[in-house]
C-alpha cells in the first residue's frame, strides 16, 4: 500500500494573503519532495494557478464558485486527477476566500480518501485589520475557517497597528480544543516547519450548512473556449456569498501600457483585485486588497488576466470601456 499523501487546508477570508504565502512555503519546498496544491477561486478566471505555477509544484484550478459547494463529485474528479498526475508527497489545498471548509474536510476524510489522504494541520490565514471590521468579524465563514484551523497565522502584521493585533490576540484566545499555535508573520512568511504538525478531528464549525442553499454547478466543468486573433478577449462574470466578480482572459499576442493598467487598478474601489498582465517588457502581477496594490514581475503566462470581486454589483460595461483603454495593441485577425 502507498504511504498516504500529507494535506493541508490553507484557508483565510479574501485578501489575507493565502497565494503569498504558498509562494512562500514553495520556495523553501525541499528539493526531494513533489509537491501538489489544488486551488479554488471564486471569480471565473483563474489567476492564484498562474502565480503558483513557475514555484516548482504540480497546480490544479477549479474556479467560479467556492469548493464547499462543489465538494462532491466535482471536486472529487478534480482531486483525484491531481494526485494521479502529480502523485505528491504533500498537497495544500486552497479554497476560496469565501469557501466554507467544514464540507471539504468532510469529503478529505470520507471513505474514498481514508487511505489515500493524512491530513496535517489546518491553517487560517487572518489580517488584523479585517478583525477590527464587524462585517468580517461576524461572517459565518470567516467564524468557521478560525474555527477548523489547527495553526491560526496571524499575516501582515507589518502593516496593522499594535491595538488592532493585540485586539485579534484576545479575540482568537479560547477556541476549545485548543490550537496548536498562534503564529504572527509578515508578507505570508510562514516557517515551513509548521507543516509538521497533526489535524485535530474533533475540531466543529458553528455553521455547517452554510452555503447549502447555492445552485448546484455543473458536475463537468466546460473546457474553457479558446481565444484567438478573431476573439483576443473573454469576459466572464460570478456572484454568490453577497460578493460578486467580473473577470477577463486576454489572448497573450495582447500588450498592455502596464502604468495605464497600474492606474486603472488604483482608481477601484473593489474589495479583490487580481491580475497577471503583459507589457511590452514582460508580464507584471497585480495583487491589490482594499486599496493596497503591489506590482510585481513574474514569469510569462500562457494568457493575461485579470479579476475584480466587490461585495456590491459591479458596472460591467465602464469597467470593460475603461480596461480596454489600457491596451497598447491587439491582434489582427
Amino acid at each position: 500500500m502507498s504511504t498516504p499523501v500529507t494535506t493541508h487546508l490553507v484557508m483565510g477570508f479574501l485578501g489575507s494573503g493565502k497565494t503569498t504565502l504558498l509562494r512562500h512555503l514553495l520556495a523553501h519546498k525541499p528539493e526531494n519532495e513533489r509537491w501538489a496544491i489544488l486551488v479554488n477561486e471564486f471569480g471565473e478566471v483563474g489567476i492564484d494557478g498562474v502565480l503558483l505555477s513557475d514555484q516548482g509544484a504540480v497546480i490544479k484550478e477549479v474556479p467560479g464558485g467556492c469548493l464547499c459547494c462543489v465538494s462532491g463529485l466535482p471536486f472529487q474528479i478534480g482531486l483525484n486527477a491531481l494526485l494521479h498526475k502529480a502523485r505528491p508527497d504533500r498537497l495544500l489545498i486552497e479554497p476560496s476566500g469565501l469557501g466554507h471548509p467544514s464540507r471539504i474536510l468532510d469529503t478529505l476524510t470520507n471513505e474514498h480518501y481514508r487511505e489515500v489522504l493524512q491530513l496535517g494541520p489546518a491553517f487560517c490565514l487572518v489580517d488584523p485589520r479585517q478583525w477590527a471590521d464587524p462585517r468580517y468579524r461576524e461572517h459565518d465563514t470567516y467564524q468557521d475557517q478560525l474555527a477548523l484551523a489547527d495553526i491560526l497565522v496571524i499575516n501582515k502584521t507589518d502593516l496593522c497597528s499594535e491595538a488592532e493585533l493585540e485586539a485579534l490576540r484576545r479575540g482568537l484566545d479560547g477556541y476549545r480544543p485548543p490550537k496548536q499555535a498562534l503564529v504572527e508573520v509578515c508578507q505570508g512568511r510562514l516557517d515551513p516547519a509548521w507543516l509538521q504538525g497533526e489535524h485535530h478531528p474533533d475540531r466543529r464549525a458553528s455553521h455547517p450548512r452554510a452555503h447549502q442553499g447555492n445552485a448546484p454547478r455543473p458536475v463537468l466543468a466546460a473546457p474553457e473556449p479558446r481565444l484567438s486573433r478573431g476573439q483576443p478577449w473573454r469576459r466572464y462574470s460570478n456572484h454568490g456569498e453577497e460578493h460578486f466578480s467580473i473577470g477577463w482572459r486576454f489572448l497573450d499576442e495582447v500588450v498592455f501600457d502596464l502604468a495605464a493598467a497600474e492606474a486603472f487598478c488604483r482608481r477601484l474601489g473593489v474589495a479583490r483585485l487580481k491580475a497577471v498582465l503583459r507589457g511590452a517588457d514582460g508580464w507584471r502581477a497585480f495583487n491589490q486588497v482594499g486599496g493596497e496594490l503591489s506590482v510585481y514581475r513574474v514569469a510569462p503566462a500562457r494568457e493575461s488576466r485579470l479579476e475584480l470581486i466587490d461585495s456590491a454589483p459591479l458596472a460591467v460595461h465602464p469597467l470593460h470601456e475603461e480596461l480596454m483603454k489600457t491596451l497598447l495593441s491587439l491582434p489582427r485577425s
